[in-house]
């Protein structure tokens, strides 16, 4: 008998299925932005001397921000990525707050508003039980699971369309969610289908 299989064979008839509240935590929001106009970035540099610009290097101009802390991607074409956000909400800020600046000395107009969009939301989770990552490869359907490659399973969600990587020391790692609220329905979409198919074990 597989070692793995034994022993979770054993977890199964002494542990009692005890459902655990998920700790969920944001850990990035990407957020994409658009200014709708071309922007100088060599401007940029000469009235913000903090920012990084290396031409030669990546086309990009990082602009960082200390409240809140996040970096930002200015592009010439108008383009802005903005990562490191704890939140949508603040992603929004770190984004606005930098057209502001912008706007403060003459680099883009007044009135441009950025058109954002959320375009990532990366979320660490702790289950609070043992998985069992070859059951679950027999179990779920849209798993991928090379232990001799990567310790976790990555499971493709379709609704809401996220990927899980799976540990089976019960944590996960959720990418792909366009909404924070759509992080929490597919954890708990998770850890209810882990509960059905007899995978996870709580102590």
């Amino acid at each position: 008998m597989n070692y793995k299989i034994g022993m979770f064979a054993v977890i199964r008839m002494n542990k009692k299925m005890v459902k655990r509240k998920p700790s969920i935590c944001i850990q990035n929001i990407v957020a994409s932005a658009s200014l709708n106009q071309t922007v100088n970035l060599d401007l940029i540099v000469k009235r913000f001397p903090h920012t990084e610009y290396r031409p030669n290097v990546f086309p990009g101009l990082v602009f960082r921000l200390k409240k809140p802390k996040t970096a930002t991607l200015i592009f010439k074409t108008g383009k802005m990525v903005c990562t490191g956000a704890k939140s949508e909400k603040t992603a929004r800020q770190a984004v606005n707050k930098v057209a502001r600046e912008l706007k403060k000395n003459e680099i883009i107009p007044a009135a441009n508003k950025p058109v954002i969009q959320i375009q990532n939301v990366v979320a660490s989770v702790v289950l609070g039980g043992e998985i069992d990552l070859e059951s679950v490869v027999y179990k779920l359907r849209r798993v991928m699971y090379e232990p001799e490659q990567f310790p976790g399973a990555v499971y493709r969600m379709k609704d809401p369309k996220v990927v899980f990587l799976i540990f089976s020391v019960g944590k996960l790692v959720c990418v792909g969610a366009k909404r924070e609220k759509d992080v929490y329905v597919a954890v708990d979409k998770l850890q209810k289908i882990l509960e059905e198919k007899e995978v996870i074990f709580y102590p």
